[in-house]
């Protein structure tokens, strides 16, 4: 997919796309032009000149005919490249998509190269921006991933140039653009919008960028565009952090980053730090800004590992106040960063020191600290028994290297219990050997000073080896999570996979969710136009007021919305919609027993589940369309072949009953009138046939035409002529004036629409009032129309009537069987003209219009 990107209307996207489509066709690539709209300028109208042109499905529309996208007419025809201006456009009623851009998504899928435009004001992440300054609201978006995933090429002329294109007519009409000039497309709002169209299209070549890096693991920052890195932590002073990353991004129009580094210290955190933590991630989301919690040994080893990744151009970190002997035994991690990460611009920020809270005062875990009183007792145990294995080898024999054993306890307690708990270990065994093994033996004293030696060496071993254990056991924590995390998402999805049924599937997703978050979950999906409650864990039978508002608000406005969120925070639950393909399909709603939030380092988990649970979602809803698309199919098939099968078994009885008829003589007045009934119900009864045969030709696409030019007063009298008998009682009125133009249509398909409109208007029109017929010159149209006295058209089912077997109960007009008016549609369309249905405006009644567009208008017969 390539996207001619423009910054407003008239910068020349389309002319542009034509010709990029002109040099391609050129090139031996099969082009068509899908839709292509030129507003009237010369230009573009004859670089459409001389490419293949898909006809436009044409759907009737509050009586107008409105031409859209063919997809189906694209599909069957299959070309390598298809031309499609105005990608944010929004289709009419009746498609099988809501926008253009989904019509797009149908045809890439498909295999099909798709070239389009789009103005930057359609971009949905830029909505508000554009808006902000405009003072136009744009209603017609797309989702930015488009963009994301498509090759771009920007359009752009200065605005100046587009200034002078408007005062000269090019782009709008003279009305039209002097209004345009006073205020979209003023000086101040062009220049704003071509600064985003430049900016949006180096950030969508800069994302393309990176992951090709990624797939091809090519080392570097590759610096084309900024890219910033905020990292943040429990203290006070993160949301500082946060705030000043934001400014920088804004003024750099960069994306960014918050991102925590999840290390051993991290489970030792009390609950007002965690509160504190998930309160500065959530600003971060809130701001505009992503997300990451990266699992680590230590806060450099992470950063350093996640700049790379993310191809950062810059850090922002905080300084926090410590004193310098904390800094001699620690080291500076700000300093380390600065040495350690080249090509990478820190921003190195103070973060003053606050007093701590009430809710800050709270102890940690378990476990934090000095470590449990149960590793001690277990490390002196085990120095107990070193002790005695000690003794026992020394009863044995004269062996000087039994300080080495008092290594095992001091591995033993680092790798369970912690780096503290092996130091002081190791302290406790070198005094427990130099005490039982070192003369003189049952003192402290040491004479020998190689003995000296022998005890700072074991000791140093001893917390050397204590801190390494330590190291690789709070690795294997780290990967143990990461680990589990991973097989969660792992078994989640394989277990989507294996569900085919909407409620089984909510109910899994509700369970699973609910554990790996550790919370309450519902699902709620909309069921005839309302959201229902279909699974919950644990059960619920109904959710409150407040509830079902937030849910609403998340799945209208695709935002999460209740506790946690920006939007009805008073609900106890944190609704997320399901979205995927760019609509939302439902929404999971969350919520703790105590109350608390959902915490934010939790959140790339969650999102992860809700993507996996949001295309399950989305599968499922596909394998129910296409189980109902086969079986209309297969109906549809069926009832063709039926269609068919009866009709032409009826056709030869009728005509043999047909030509009876019009050879017997009555004898008497009484067998004349029930001759001449036998021969009206034959008739109607042959017509009915004759319509079951053109249905079936219609859908099997079998119509055959021979276009000629038609005098439409000679083609209406031609219709009563052969409708005399249905049309007895029924004045027709003509209103057909001898200065119109010939239409060049099929005569023999036109004369069956006039047929059925004629006999649709006699049918449920009111007894003996009059038909008329009346002709109209439009404005590059003509039109045609049957006009009865009846009750009229129920509200809504102007275009309902003309589907197949339609009958339109509680109206005047449910009988019949629901052919005619379907055949009209069908033999208009196939004729290129459209047929629409309306109530009169004078009095009550119907009025059904032909409109027959300039292209089937011509001055005179032709010559013989």
């Amino acid at each position: 997919m390539k996207v001619f990107l423009g910054a407003a209307p008239g910068v020349g996207k389309t002319y542009e796309m034509l010709n990029e489509g002109a040099a391609r066709k050129r090139a031996g690539v099969d082009v068509v032009i899908g839709i292509v709209e030129t507003h009237g300028r010369a230009e573009t109208e004859a670089l459409v000149h001389g490419h293949e042109i898909v006809p436009r499905r044409q759907i009737p529309y509050q009586g107008r005919t409105l031409g859209e996208l063919d997809v189906d007419a694209i599909l069957a025809r299959r070309p390598q490249l298809v031309l499609v201006d105005e990608l944010a456009h929004t289709n009419a009623p009746e498609s099988r998509h809501d926008k253009r851009y989904q019509d797009v998504e149908e045809l890439l899928a498909a295999g099909i190269d798709v070239y389009s435009t789009v103005n930057i004001q359609h971009l949905e992440s830029l909505n508000d921006v554009v808006a902000s300054f405009t003072k136009v609201r744009v209603r017609e978006t797309l989702p930015d991933r488009l963009l994301e995933s498509a090759e771009i090429e920007v359009v752009d002329i200065p605005p100046d140039e587009l200034i002078e294109r408007l005062k000269e007519g090019k782009v709008y009409v003279p009305e039209e653009a002097s209004r345009a000039l006073g205020h979209f497309f003023s000086k101040s709002n062009l220049s704003a919008l071509r600064e985003l169209a430049l900016r949006r299209a180096a950030q969508a070549v800069d994302a393309q960028m990176l992951d090709y890096l990624r797939a091809h693991a090519l080392a570097g920052t590759w610096a084309g565009g900024e890219r910033l890195v905020v990292a943040v932590s429990e203290l006070p002073g993160a949301v500082e952090l946060v705030r000043a990353a934001k400014r920088i991004a804004d003024a750099l129009r960069a994306p960014w980053t918050a991102v925590y580094i999840e290390t051993p210290r991290t489970s030792r955190f009390n609950d007002a730090e965690n509160a504190r933590l998930a309160a500065t991630l959530h600003l971060a989301t809130q701001l505009g800004g992503q997300v990451a919690s990266v699992p680590a040994v230590s806060v450099l080893e992470g950063l350093k590992r996640f700049t790379t990744e993310a191809r950062a151009t810059q850090l922002i970190v905080g300084k926090s106040m410590r004193s310098r002997w904390f800094e001699l035994r620690h080291g500076s991690v700000v300093d380390r960063l600065v040495r350690e990460t080249p090509g990478i611009a820190v921003h190195v920020l103070p973060m003053a020191e606050s007093v701590p809270a009430v809710g800050d005062r709270t102890p940690r875990r378990k476990g934090s600290g000095w470590g449990k009183p149960a590793g001690y007792l277990v490390a002196f145990g085990l120095v107990l028994l070193v002790t005695l294995l000690g003794a026992s080898i020394l009863a044995a024999g004269n062996i000087t290297n039994i300080g080495l054993l008092y290594l095992l306890p001091v591995m033993v307690a680092a790798t369970r219990y912690g780096v503290r708990t092996g130091v002081v270990t190791g302290l406790v065994s070198s005094l427990a050997y130099n005490f039982f093994f070192i003369p003189p033996t049952r003192t402290f004293t040491i004479q020998d000073p190689q003995n000296i030696l022998t005890v700072l060496v074991l000791l140093a071993v001893a917390v050397v080896s204590s801190q390494l254990a330590a190291r690789v056991r709070d690795q294997a924590m780290l990967a143990q999570r990461s680990a589990a995390q991973n097989s969660s998402l792992a078994g989640f999805a394989r277990q989507l996979t294996a569900v085919s049924k909407r409620d089984e599937l909510g109910q899994l997703l509700c369970a699973e969710v609910g554990r790996l978050i550790d919370a309450n979950a519902v699902l709620l999906l909309p069921v005839h136009g309302e959201l229902a409650l279909i699974a919950a864990v644990p059960p619920e039978d109904r959710l409150e007021a407040i509830e079902q508002a937030a849910a609403r608000w998340a799945f209208d406005h695709n935002t999460p919305a209740g506790r946690g969120s920006d939007t009805l925070t008073a609900s106890e639950w944190l609704f997320h919609p399901l979205a995927a393909g760019g609509r939302v399909l439902g929404v999971m709603g969350l919520a703790r027993s105590d109350a608390s939030r959902i915490r934010s380092d939790q959140l790339p988990l969650l999102l992860s589940l809700l993507d996996q649970a949001s295309l399950a979602l989305e599968r499922i809803a596909f394998e129910a369309e296409m189980a109902t698309v086969t079986q209309l199919k297969e109906r549809d098939r069926l009832r063709a072949a039926l269609l068919s099968s009866v009709s032409h078994d009826l056709r030869t009885p009728l005509t043999t009953i047909l030509g009876m008829l019009a050879e017997m003589r009555p004898a008497s007045d009484e067998q004349a009138g029930q001759l001449t009934a036998a021969r009206g119900e034959a008739e109607r009864l042959h017509r009915f046939v004759a319509n079951l045969l053109d249905m079936v030709r219609i859908e099997s696409g079998a119509l055959r035409q021979s276009i000629e030019p038609v005098d439409l007063a000679d083609a209406v009298a031609s219709a009563v002529h052969d409708l005399r008998r249905t049309l007895e009682g029924h004045a027709i009125q003509l209103d057909i004036s001898p200065e119109l133009p010939f239409v060049t249509v099929d005569p023999q398909l036109f004369h069956h629409c006039l047929i059925n409109l004629l006999e649709n208007a006699a049918k449920y029109g009111d007894t003996g009032s009059p038909i008329t017929v009346a002709a109209r010159r439009q404005p590059g149209a003509l039109t045609l129309s049957v006009l009865d006295d009846g009750p009229g058209l129920p509200p809504g089912e102007e275009v309902r009537i003309f589907e197949t077997f339609a009958r339109i109960e509680g109206s005047d007009r449910k009988g019949g069987t629901g052919l005619g008016l379907a055949i009209v549609k069908g033999f208009a369309e196939a004729m290129g003209l459209t047929v629409s249905a309306a109530n009169r405006s004078d009095r009550s009644g119907a009025c059904f219009t032909l409109h027959i567009p300039e292209a089937h208008l011509t001055k005179s017969m032709p010559s013989e």
